[in-house]
């Protein structure tokens, strides 16, 4: 009969074997899976007959004007905040004078 101490160590070494096993297996899966995509990657697109160009649709579009507008407001690009951009030039002496003339107005009206 064996001791206590023999297969307890004989245990240990059969999960030992199982775990590695089971670690090997999930690294061939991974290494296959990524065979798999890597070659799926580099097949170039079937194009059809009469389908659209992707690259000929890419560009299209002018890039530049997006990118600046981007750039200068994205959360007003978004609809998240309003936008800082004036879209009147403002006179600051114009402005100066209304202000007086509405104060001159109002000390005049309380009188």
């Amino acid at each position: 009969m064996k001791s206590g101490l023999q297969t307890d160590s004989a245990q240990a070494m059969q999960r030992v074997r199982v775990g590695m096993t089971g670690l090997a297996m999930v690294l061939v899966v991974i290494g296959l899976a990524s065979a798999i995509f890597s070659s799926a990657n580099r097949e170039e697109p079937v194009a059809a007959i009469g389908a659209s160009n992707s690259t000929v649709v890419a560009n299209m579009t002018d890039a530049n004007v997006v990118v600046e507008k981007s750039k200068e407001e994205p959360l007003a690009e978004l609809g998240v905040a309003p936008s800082t951009g004036a879209t009147e030039a403002v006179n600051a002496a114009e402005i100066a004078k209304r202000e007086a003339a509405r104060r001159k107005a109002e000390a005049a009206g309380k009188k």
